[in-house]
């Protein structure tokens, strides 16, 4: 079974979205601050232009989805401050975190860069959900199959149906690879729309370990 799809489809079509001003709170990777994954995301775009169907993410706000934390009408500006000095404690023996990009997941909603290696990004998704969890009792879990987490950035989503294989056939499976080193993890509210992209980060929490298991001077 080829592990590319046939068809692309639309994402929205049928996706629940929040109403006009409506928050949902995620934890993210905001990358827009590394230009070689700008450099990236721009080529990729690039060689996808001539085909319809497509959103692309705006390069401010590349980002690797780590945690749904659930929705603003459920969750208070001081619990919202009290995640972030959770995941603040959590990680503050966290070294950054190093990762790649390059290779190209596609999805029927998507296409994607993974981020690898696959676990490299678990002590932060570990993090936040304990931080999240011990303020509001639970969180809405990871984008994707809850079991089975692929971290990844987002090139583009999909907005109409159409056969997959041209798109796969232009881009290809692999694009020249970078390494981006992650030092924070933003708590960031989601107004409206997905595609509207209203994002207001709340806050970030840094990444403060030496490697080695030193501790980080302040």
């Amino acid at each position: 079974m080829s592990p590319y799809p046939t068809q692309l489809i639309d994402r929205w079509h049928s996706r629940i979205e929040p109403n006009p001003g409506q928050g949902k709170l995620y934890w993210h990777v905001l990358l827009n601050q590394h230009p070689q994954v700008r450099a990236i995301a721009s080529r990729a775009q690039e060689q996808l232009a001539a085909f319809r169907g497509l959103h692309m993410t705006p390069k401010q706000w590349l980002h690797i989805t780590i945690l749904i934390a659930g929705s603003t009408d459920e969750i208070s500006a001081n619990e919202m401050d009290a995640m972030l000095t959770n995941a603040t404690h959590l990680l503050s023996q966290t070294p950054p975190v190093t990762v790649t990009l390059g290779h190209i997941l596609y999805h029927p909603e998507a296409i994607m860069l993974a981020a690898r290696p696959i676990d490299a990004l678990e002590p932060i998704r570990e993090a936040v959900q304990s931080a999240t969890r011990a303020v509001i009792g639970k969180d809405d879990g990871v984008t994707g199959d809850g079991t089975s987490w692929r971290p990844h950035v987002t090139l583009c989503y999909s907005t109409v149906q159409q056969p997959a294989g041209p798109i796969i056939n232009a881009l290809g499976t692999e694009l020249p690879r970078c390494q981006v080193t992650i030092d924070s993890v933003s708590l960031v509210n989601q107004r409206g729309a997905e595609r509207q992209w209203d994002w207001d980060p709340v806050g970030a929490v840094h990444l403060l370990g030496r490697y080695g298991g030193e501790d980080a001077q302040t």
